[in-house]
């Protein structure tokens, strides 16, 4: 596996494009991926109860397991919250760019991301729509428009691709992603699109997503709050021409492989991105009862305010994670817990098997002050382990939440 310079529309058989059509006041704000062929999918959505139009639209298509071939997103407007209206302007959505590829409207998968509780503008959605599907193409430059048009509070587009070579073929997958805020493990306000020319069945394709999308989206957290939009999308049109995977050999391994790259690249970015965010926190749990329990404490320490403040304070609160371990419900020994910090290739050791270690303040604050920040937790009560991915908590998180509408 190697990475190129590519984007969504560089597997075979993808063409994208985004562009602004006035739904934001500037930036790209609309974009679209249509596949030549029709593409098998998997798919994750969010856990909250409360769930947008878009959201609803896409699970029923999902649940039907067919084939696809369009995703249309637009940025700046979630359309939640907003009744039989919001959903009609799905539909719309879906319609529209059905008519405008020649293909049916339950190939289309719809996201819309933004402000909650707002009524779409559905006439600069539709008009916008019919005139990106005239500038669609394979070139990097639109594959990037189209990462750059998903994006609300976002500062960097998160974009990524890589080859692979399956029975001789080469094999294509590329993925972008939008998040910053309202992020946390089980899904957030984040969307993450990948597209693959790889052959694969439906069935190992989406057991592929739901093994990786533990690991990696379920496994982030900038600031504790599930959104309402959120969903992971997986194309795979078949156009490498690589004898179709069927079963877990060795293909479907090397797939899963390059798979997991692309998702938890896209992970990583959606924190490294997070709102007011200074530093990227990087959590692992070894030595664990089970995978459960490891997973339990992880995403403990990376929502924690506690543990978040102190990281934007470059101050090695230890307690503070220990603590934040204490009410995970993850079953563990403290008296055998050791911890360490780590960044920039140092670390410095704080509690050993439960116990307080004499340690340098000075050198402590110096290592923090790296923006990588590494957290680990040695436990001796098992062979089980996990890590995630977070963020400190900033006085510009604060700001950019408290202005978001305005």
């Amino acid at each position: 596996m190697h990475v190129i310079e590519g984007a969504i529309n560089s597997p075979k058989g993808y063409k994208a494009a985004g562009k602004h059509i006035g739904v934001k006041k500037k930036r790209k704000d609309l974009s679209m991926i249509i596949s030549e062929k029709p593409a098998v999918v998997a798919a994750m959505f969010t856990t909250n109860k409360v769930k947008a139009a878009p959201v609803v639209w896409n699970m029923d298509i999902y649940s039907k397991q067919k084939p696809i071939k369009a995703i249309v997103v637009n940025s700046g407007n979630a359309n939640a919250c907003t009744g039989k209206k919001g959903m009609e302007d799905t539909v719309l959505m879906a319609k529209t760019t059905a008519e405008s590829f020649e293909i049916k409207e339950e190939e289309v998968i719809v996201a819309s991301t933004g402000v909650i509780g707002v009524p779409l503008p559905i006439e600069i959605i539709v008009k916008g729509i019919k005139d990106l599907s005239k500038d669609m193409d394979d070139e990097l430059i639109s594959g990037l428009d189209a990462a750059e048009g998903i994006m609300t509070t976002d500062t960097t587009i998160k974009n990524i691709a890589v080859e692979v070579e399956i029975g001789g073929k080469t094999v294509t997958i590329a993925g972008m992603a939008k998040g910053s805020g309202m992020i946390h493990p089980n899904m957030a306000t984040m969307l993450s699109f990948v597209t693959t020319d790889a052959n694969i069945s439906q069935e190992l394709l989406r057991k592929a997503l739901k093994q990786i999308g533990r690991d990696t989206y379920n496994m982030i957290s900038v600031d504790g709050d599930t959104s309402t939009n959120d969903m992971v999308v997986v194309m795979a049109n078949g156009m490498a021409e690589n004898e179709m995977i069927t079963e877990e050999n060795n293909d479907y391994k090397t797939l899963y492989k390059a798979l997991y790259y692309i998702n938890e690249h896209l992970a990583k970015e959606i924190v490294k991105d997070g709102e007011g965010a200074s530093k990227f926190i990087e959590v692992a749990i070894t030595g664990a009862k089970t995978t459960e329990d490891a997973r339990k404490m992880v995403k403990s320490i990376l929502t924690s305010n506690l543990v978040k403040t102190a990281m934007f304070g470059e101050d090695a609160n230890w307690g503070r994670v220990l603590c934040a371990m204490g009410y995970s419900q993850g079953d563990f020994d403290p008296e055998k817990a050791s911890l360490e910090f780590e960044a920039a290739g140092q670390k410095i050791l704080l509690l050993k098997e439960g116990l307080p270690v004499s340690f340098d303040e000075d050198y402590a604050y110096k290592l923090l002050q790296n923006r990588d920040i590494k957290i680990n937790v040695f436990l001796e009560d098992g062979d089980a382990k996990a890590t995630g991915w977070g963020c400190d908590l900033s006085y510009d998180y604060v700001k950019i939440n408290g202005e978001y509408r305005t």
